[in-house]
């Protein structure tokens, strides 16, 4: 992004009628008006676009305006408050008033009394990435924003802001954007309003709270969108695509299968009319975002790939990541506590449950596949042993409730990835211990539906009380196992809940990938050389060993682009993607010479610990094992 920051483009537009209609009597209240907000599309200067806040008539002296330091979701402080650019506030006769900078995401505005109307510019955070963008050196960009010609990626939390006092009121917002733009969004469309000379349409929805505001991304520019009914729920898909390879139209067989059968999977529950995937593929090079990944809202998720990818590898990213993200609609959206209820975007405090909200979830998003016969059981069993192997990677006996309720602080922050390995073997073993105890009747889909009717969006739950409410609910084996292996810091044996269903470890050849054997990575870093290098246990990997790669051979390049510890997240992203079949350019080095593997990927494997049905697993141990995998 440039330094260089045009203020002369605010003069025309933010001084025009923002208070000229306002009533100014002292009766007046902004406790019980609509906050009134906009962004303008069609005024952006130097990537920034301009923001409008017109909160009604304080009665009181001093307010402070935020920009959310945490979102929900995403359980790292992101700080939009640093892509606030030109900070003003006037009163009603159009005079600047002053303002002080409490800290970076606040501002404190004294006689307030006589406020009409906040401005200010956003940066979006995309193309800062490699600057230290939403999450520092290793950016979450789905949580961000982009401002460029042809697309704007609008998670709102990035955009519009509250008052301390105000989060509860209702908000409008106007976002005025070419004519030519599509536009998508869940939020309430109030009205839409044509320019004279027909270039610009501003568009108006309606939000209950702030909260719905944060909950509710946009997506405008050059978009393919499509959209198919699930059951009863109206799914809208959006797609941005720079080089027009990838298209709405191809991804949406794969994505409207995916969900049928998670719909079928989840039965009757019924907790959105609408729910929206809004899919940023990024372009290559400076100024594009890295931090690839999805990010879930309420009712939609927003996610972010690589536009480079071939068709096979998205539709593979596309039902891993948009599979999870769809199962949050059972948790937090029906099933949450009051930290998620009541979130505090400036100063959260976190749930002690973690391992259902994507622990939970997460295994749903694995279990559906199999038991909607969209993966064999082999292959199902291969994912929970990845999800065994990576999770040992991470502290095993640090208490996961503890972890949740302070995951921003070290050492907890560290163990975050683990809620998606640990935290869905979580979920397992509470499946196969409810299936158990009730001949196979119950499960933890069916405790979640139970716990979604007893609470629903509206009314969070005790975080403090939920595991004795799970015990009362289900049976007292659940909620030993919760207090010893959750709550507690003993280690999970997975064997003893293999066995209850006939399942077994053997050694055997097993299907990897190119960077990881069954979990474990396979290559390492130097921080004196700045290098990345390939470890002893790529010798395990048949690929690479067929290729005559060894062990301590630094790789330069990967298909042209130089490998180096600052770009090595990215790259080995685009590696993990790798499918069978694409011709692939790698330049290693070896003790000062240079080796090159200019050949087509061929399928990989490992030698690891497999689970597999026990060939003397008594009727009882194959009837429980049918019922847990039919979910």
């Amino acid at each position: 992004m440039k330094n260089q920051f045009f203020a002369l483009a605010l003069a025309g537009l933010v001084l025009v009628g923002c208070g000229s209609t306002k009533k100014v009597s002292k009766d007046d209240s902004a406790l019980n008006t609509p906050i009134v907000t906009s962004i303008n599309l069609t005024k952006v200067v130097d990537d920034k676009a301009p923001v409008t806040i017109n909160p009604g008539r304080f009665a009181q002296d001093t307010v402070v305006y935020r920009l959310p330091r945490v979102v929900q979701g995403t359980y790292s402080v992101s700080d939009f408050g640093k892509y606030i650019d030109d900070f003003k506030a006037y009163n009603y006769k159009g005079e600047e008033i002053p303002t002080t900078k409490l800290d970076v995401n606040s501002w404190t505005i004294p006689n307030a009394v006589n406020l009409d109307y906040v401005t200010y510019y956003v940066n979006d955070t995309f193309d800062i990435e490699v600057e230290g963008g939403i999450g520092g050196d290793t950016p979450f960009s789905p949580s961000g924003t982009n401002i460029e010609p042809n697309n704007y990626v609008l998670n709102l939390h990035g955009f519009i802001g509250y008052f301390d006092s105000l989060k509860n009121n209702q908000y409008t917002l106007d976002v005025t954007a070419p004519a030519t733009f599509k536009r998508t969004s869940a939020l309430q469309n109030v009205k839409e309003v044509t320019s004279e000379d027909g270039t610009t349409v501003t568009t108006s929805y309606a939000a209950p709270r702030y909260f719905d505001i944060t909950d509710n991304p946009m997506m405008y520019g050059d978009l393919d969108v499509e959209t198919f009914q699930v059951g009863d729920i109206k799914v809208v898909l959006s797609v941005y695509s720079p080089s027009k390879t990838h298209t709405a139209k191809k991804l949406r067989q794969t994505m409207e299968k995916m969900m049928q059968a998670q719909k079928a999977f989840l039965g009757d529950i019924h907790t959105t009319s609408r729910y929206d995937i809004y899919l940023y593929l990024a372009g290559e090079g400076e100024g594009n975002p890295k931090g690839f990944g999805a990010l879930e809202h309420n009712t939609s998720t927003v996610v972010v790939l690589q536009d480079s990818m071939p068709e096979e590898a998205l539709d593979e990213s596309m039902i891993d990541v948009v599979s999870h993200e769809f199962f949050h609609i059972v948790t937090p959206l029906s099933v949450h506590s009051a930290d998620v209820h009541y979130f505090d975007y400036n100063n959260p405090t976190f749930s002690k449950h973690l391992w259902m909200y994507e622990g939970v979830t997460e295994y749903f998003a694995t279990l559906f596949q199999v038991s909607e016969d969209l993966v064999s059981e082999d292959q199902f069993y291969s994912k929970l042993m990845e999800k065994i192997h990576m999770s040992k990677s991470f502290d095993d006996t640090m208490s996961f409730t503890k972890m949740s309720e302070n995951i921003l602080e070290k050492p907890y922050s560290d163990n975050y990835i683990d809620v998606y390995q640990k935290g869905a073997l979580i979920g397992m073993c509470i499946d196969i211990i409810m299936r158990e105890e009730s001949n196979g009747q119950r499960g933890i889909l069916s405790l979640m539906k139970e716990l979604s009717k007893k609470y629903g969006k509206n009314k969070p739950f005790d975080d403090d009380s939920l595991i004795a409410e799970i015990t009362s609910m289900t049976y007292p084996e659940v909620g030993e196992f919760l207090n010893t292996h959750v709550v507690g810091t003993t280690p999970i044996d997975y064997n003893i809940y293999f066995n209850k269903v006939g399942l077994i470890e053997t050694e055997s050849k097993i299907e990897t990938n190119y960077l990881l054997n069954n979990g474990e990575l396979i290559l390492g870093g130097d921080p004196v050389t700045r290098t990345i290098f390939f470890s002893d246990l790529v010798r395990d990997n048949s690929f690479w060993h067929e290729q005559g790669v060894l062990p301590n051979d630094i790789i330069k390049s990967i298909n042209g682009e130089e490998m180096t510890i600052v770009n090595a997240n990215d790259m080995l992203q685009k590696m993990i993607m790798w499918q069978p079949g694409q011709d692939i350019d790698v330049r290693l080095t070896r003790f000062g010479k240079e080796v090159v593997i200019k050949t087509k990927l061929t399928k990989t494997y490992t030698t690891g610990q497999a689970l597999k049905a026990n060939p003397e697993a008594t009727a009882k141990q194959i009837e429980l094992r049918k019922a847990w995998l039919k979910g």
